[in-house]
């Protein structure tokens, strides 16, 4: 009787010890889940600030250059579509990632061509104005990549977490990573 008795507290013990282990990994697994949309927040954080920042630049770049419509135009364009692109962070598919990517270096190539103006109009390089702006954009482009980079580390945790046993177990799906698009890739072109 003391023999069965001990068997089943030993069973009954060790099957308490898995389901407070499963339960723990079940929390971690929430954990990491729920970093990953929290770190996508910091992201678009990091693009609503770029985005603020455009049409004071482009204002004072237009008291400058009056007849660069064009590269005006193109700026404001494509921060709009960028703005209208949104992601739900828990249903974050690479489609979806790919598709806001595309938006926001549209913004970036207008940015781009936004900036060489300032080397046709030498009062605008010393302009004050201009210059913070410039300045805290690039301030800002480096927080984007630092978002980026840390979005990146948020869904690496967790997709490794669901891969592993016991984590993949509990049916949770692998979330998408930020990777660079082609116009990021390739070579920069330049030219004397």
């Amino acid at each position: 009787m003391k023999k069965s008795l001990i068997i089943v507290l030993a069973i009954a013990g060790l099957v308490a010890i898995l389901f407070f282990w499963g339960i723990g990994v079940y929390n971690k697994l929430v954990t990491l889940d729920e970093a990953v949309p929290a770190q996508w927040a910091q992201v678009e954080n990091a693009y609503k600030r770029r985005s603020d920042l455009i049409p004071n630049l482009v204002n004072t770049v237009k008291g400058y250059a009056q007849h660069e419509s064009s590269t005006f135009e193109a700026v404001i364009a494509a921060r709009a579509k960028a703005t209208q692109i949104t992601v739900d962070p828990t249903n974050l598919t690479p489609e979806k990632l790919q598709q806001y990517q595309a938006a926001q270096g549209q913004i970036q190539a207008a940015l781009g061509k936004l900036l060489m103006i300032q080397e046709n109009y030498p009062e605008l390089k010393a302009n004050q104005n201009f210059l913070e702006l410039q300045a805290q954009l690039e301030g800002t482009e480096n927080r984007i990549s630092t978002e980026r980079h840390r979005f990146n580390e948020a869904a690496q945790n967790f997709n490794s977490m669901i891969r592993r046993f016991p984590g993949m177990l509990f049916g949770f799906e692998k979330r998408a990573y930020f990777e660079a698009t082609e116009a990021e890739m390739a070579t920069p072109k330049v030219t004397f």
